[in-house]
């Protein structure tokens, strides 16, 4: 295993598009949900025990070994909102282009050819951790902590927040981060004897009506 790999799939330089979407942060900032550093880690600690728990086990499926065509429609049926699946094959879509340059493998070229205009994105950074030789609970931590790093991030740009503010929030959420990616890697686990109704079904309806919202504004900063 290659855990130093890790460090590159989980950094925000890496090219997989991240940088262009707020996980919401951008509608919630607008509505005023978002205001200083601590209405920040409200709203990173819902995303994370629901997109992001979500998000976390189908990445972790994936570098299991789990097929990823039904892995990637067990993530459309947790997906209700169309802006949030366009959302996330587009981000897919890219995190397989850095992925197949970084990581080169069979299982990439397979999905990639099955699905051209993108799989789930958690399931390309699932694939893309096992073809760098990462573990599933790798993969979870990845996945997870991209669901609050990406927010917290956008936040400083959308509200001229403190870096250091932000980071620490980050920070403050780790424990809650490890608890995620466990419980997200075990549900990965289990998949051999309760197939994919193992995985979770976290929903989070404020995120979901707000992306629907958010993808018809004519002007925004950031794509989601």
């Amino acid at each position: 295993m290659n855990r130093a790999a890790l460090f590159v799939l989980a950094d925000g330089r890496f090219p997989a598009g991240g940088h262009a979407h707020s996980g919401g942060a951008e509608p919630a900032v607008a509505a005023g949900r978002i205001r200083d550093a601590e209405t920040l880690k409200d709203f990173c600690r819902g995303r994370l025990h629901t997109a992001g728990l979500v998000a976390a086990a189908l990445a972790a499926a994936a570098a299991a070994g789990h097929d990823p065509l039904q892995l990637d429609e067990a993530a459309d049926a947790r997906t209700p909102v169309q802006a949030l699946r366009t959302t996330a094959r587009k981000l897919g879509r890219q995190m397989m282009r850095a992925a197949r340059a970084t990581w080169p493998s069979t299982d990439l070229d397979q999905l990639a050819t099955a699905r051209p205009q993108g799989a789930h994105q958690p399931v390309v950074l699932g694939l893309a951790a096992r073809s760098a030789g990462l573990a599933p609970l790798d993969a979870a931590y990845a996945a997870a902590y991209e669901t609050i790093s990406g927010p917290a991030t956008a936040t400083v740009r959308l509200l001229s927040l403190d870096p250091f503010d932000a980071t620490a929030v980050l920070a403050r959420l780790a424990p809650e981060l490890d608890q995620t990616a466990a419980a997200a890697a075990d549900a990965a686990r289990r998949i051999p004897d309760e197939g994919l109704d193992a995985l979770p079904a976290a929903s989070a309806p404020l995120l979901d009506i707000t992306a629907q919202h958010h993808a018809a504004w004519p002007v925004r900063l950031f794509a989601s």
